[in-house]
């Protein structure tokens, strides 16, 4: 699937951040600017993680088809998902609200089918966190390469018949909304433990960026889109001791996304490292109307359903954040062939 630069062939990577749906609309955006531009079906690999994975996982599914992206938006704009698995959970002894929370992607996304679905695709991680092991948890198919699940520690291990819907709802398990996705040994045969527990990829890395700098995934540009929640100044700091618990993931996420792109800058001086372009939903740089950053960073980061102007300002805000990058950075891109 790379791309022609010059007389060279390319191969490109996209991250796309956790945020809930907010995020799942601002990657939207970037679908449709790529598409635009000739390049969305092009791609080589994309890590998700979050409300990214539920982007990503649903492009991948629907791969080459651009009404899917029209699906994509109407799914956003009409399900809130996060009410009802919650309430489901409850009343329901023997699912959890994550049980519940698959389902629903499985329903109105997934159509039930598992992770081998994909295999005709580009390179996909869906990414979680191993609550075992501190590690990053991924679930990969695409690529031509094997269908599997595990981390650097544990190692991997077929998935082929695992859920789509469930390998998303592991990626998007925000505590403490939602509990974390317990895997056993007949369906993952841990080292060590004798079952893992996943919880959101956001722990972790809320931005993916692991795989794209992988040498063995031989990326030569890698794109990151970060619709994730900015942290800035807070004029009245929460006093609730269970309210603290939220605040410090959210800290601890901060931190983590301030070393990744320090990650990706340090790669730039790399010789051989991939070339790197990187955008956040805060940022003023590039937006297309006034304001557009400050009402996109605004919106909330949960699983409701977005009205026809919060999913306006997002589309437009990521396209244009975007389309100032590559023109800035990666100009090349915009004149391949």
């Amino acid at each position: 699937m790379a791309i022609t630069v010059g007389n060279a062939q390319k191969r490109i990577g996209l991250a796309l951040s956790g945020g809930g749906f907010r995020a799942a609309a601002f990657h939207l955006g970037v679908f449709r600017q790529l598409q635009t531009q000739g390049l969305l079906w092009k791609l080589d690999l994309l890590t998700c993680v979050s409300g990214g994975s539920i982007a990503g996982a649903f492009l991948c599914r629907n791969w080459g088809n651009d009404a899917a992206l029209d699906r994509l938006e109407q799914y956003l704009r009409s399900a809130s998902i996060a009410v009802s698995s919650v309430l489901g959970g409850m009343l329901d002894p023997f699912h959890t609200r994550l049980d519940k929370l698959a389902d629903s992607y499985d329903r109105d996304l997934f159509a039930g089918c598992t992770l081998d679905a994909l295999a005709g695709g580009p390179r996909l991680y869906l990414n979680a966190t191993n609550l075992a092991t501190g590690n990053l948890f991924s679930f990969v198919t695409g690529g031509g390469k094997p269908t599997e699940m595990g981390e650097w520690e544990m190692g991997f291990h077929p998935a082929e018949h695992f859920r789509l819907g469930r390998a998303v709802a592991a990626s998007s398990a925000f505590p403490p909304v939602f509990p974390p996705l317990r895997l056993d040994q007949d369906a993952f045969p841990a080292h060590g433990a004798d079952f893992i527990c996943l919880t959101d990829g956001g722990v972790y890395d809320n931005l993916g960026v692991n795989p794209l700098v992988r040498d063995r995934n031989a990326l030569d540009y890698v794109v990151v889109s970060d619709g994730g929640k900015p942290f800035s100044i807070v004029e009245q700091p929460t006093e609730s001791s269970a309210a603290v618990l939220v605040e410090a993931i959210d800290i601890l996420m901060e931190q983590v996304r301030g070393l990744q792109f320090k990650r990706l800058e340090l790669g730039m001086l790399r010789a051989n490292g991939p070339k790197p372009v990187w955008f956040s939903i805060d940022s003023a740089i590039g937006q297309a109307q006034d304001g557009d950053a400050a009402f996109a960073s605004a919106i909330g980061t949960n699983l409701k359903r977005l009205s026809g102007d919060e999913m306006t300002v997002l589309k437009r805000h990521a396209g244009a954040l975007l389309m100032h990058r590559l023109h800035t950075y990666t100009p090349e891109l915009l004149r391949h062939g």
